[in-house]
């Protein structure tokens, strides 16, 4: 069996293989020096910037030749007390127990607080107290007219009116044409510890139709 010749490389080609070995060993000595350092990433973007980066192609509007006057804002209406207070009022002065007795006619409305001079009485059935505000229960029910003279009347001490007029009316609508009003009236005014004192309205002031009512002065 015969060998086959083996044919020498060139010169050439001895002197690149040696090249390559000698990168090679090299690469193999220094493996970190080859290798890419890590990829950091980027820290994200300020809010600022993106903002600037979105409003970028904005176009600000032209100034206006209008004033800009600040507007109150409406307080906000509180339902619930509003409801609480109402409840309130609607508690505070209870009807007659007695029906008997609020349906009396031909009574006169007069009342004193205990504590108060009897001249004081004396001067509101005289006209002597200048008159300061008026309520007409004409065309109120019952409730409506608890309702509406208790408002009144605390409306009339925030303001500070120590005489009033509560125009109640005679009867004569009502069934039987009795003053189931009038008397209630009256039973609602003795339960109010503001009101000093009360008596039918003077002639020319409504008479048996009307009561004046006097009321402790406001405090300070």
């Amino acid at each position: 069996m015969k060998r086959g010749r083996v044919t020498a490389l060139p010169p050439a080609s001895l002197e690149a293989l040696a090249r390559v070995r000698r990168a090679l060993r090299e690469q193999a000595a220094a493996p970190g020096a080859r290798q890419q350092a890590p990829h950091k990433p980027r820290p994200p973007a300020d809010g600022t910037v993106l903002f600037r980066r979105a409003v970028a192609d904005a176009v600000p509007l032209p100034p206006s030749n209008r004033a800009d006057i600040p507007r109150p804002r409406p307080k906000p209406v509180a339902h619930q007390r509003r409801a609480d207070e109402r409840q309130v009022l609607i508690d505070a002065l209870s009807d007659p127990w007695d029906w008997e007795d609020a349906l009396v006619t031909g009574d006169e409305l007069l009342f004193v607080r205990p504590g108060v001079p009897a001249a004081a009485l004396r001067k509101l059935r005289r006209g002597g107290w200048v008159i300061k505000g008026e309520l007409d229960l004409h065309g109120h029910t019952g409730d409506e007219a608890r309702l509406a003279l208790a408002a009144f009347l605390n409306r009339c001490m925030r303001e500070d009116r120590r005489c009033v007029r509560i125009i109640h009316g005679k009867g004569h609508g009502s069934k039987n044409r009795l003053p189931v009003l009038k008397n209630k009236v009256r039973h609602w005014l003795t339960q109010r510890e503001d009101v000093l004192a009360f008596c039918q309205a003077r002639t020319v002031d409504g008479g048996a139709g009307a009561v004046v009512v006097l009321l402790k002065s406001s405090p300070r």
